[in-house]
């Protein structure tokens, strides 16, 4: 089993940045591939970014690519996504999610653990 906790989200300006960090505890928690997903009100939850075992390899949405960076401290145990450049349609609420695979995952339903969430809320 692995437990993962997200924190960091929170109310920020259009074209402020967060960095929210996911803490993953439990059996081998640093063998697991890692991803962020969020679901905005009303909408169903959407992929991210995504990284691989190792962090060697990375994958973002459309919709952040050029301005979200997602990394790993494998020694912390913790997986974090750095949100620049935010807009309004960032809003959601963040969930990070982990599987016991090496290679990089996009969709959801490969993913085995999921954290509770938190909330970014971007105001314009």
């Amino acid at each position: 089993q692995v437990q993962l906790v997200e924190s960091g989200g929170g109310l920020v300006q259009a074209g402020g940045s967060l960095r929210l960090s996911c803490a993953a505890s439990g059996r081998t928690a640093s063998s697991y591939a890692m991803g962020w997903f969020r679901q905005a009100l009303g909408k169903e939850r959407e992929f991210v970014a995504a990284i691989s075992w190792s962090g060697a390899t990375t994958h973002f949405a459309d919709s952040v690519r050029g301005r979200f960076t997602i990394s790993r401290d494998s020694a912390k145990n913790t997986l974090y996504l750095q949100m620049n450049s935010l807009k309004a349609e960032d809003t959601a609420i963040y969930y990070c999610a982990a599987a016991q695979v090496l290679k990089l995952l996009v969709r959801q339903r490969d993913y085995e653990y999921w954290g509770q969430g938190t909330q970014v809320t971007v105001s314009t």
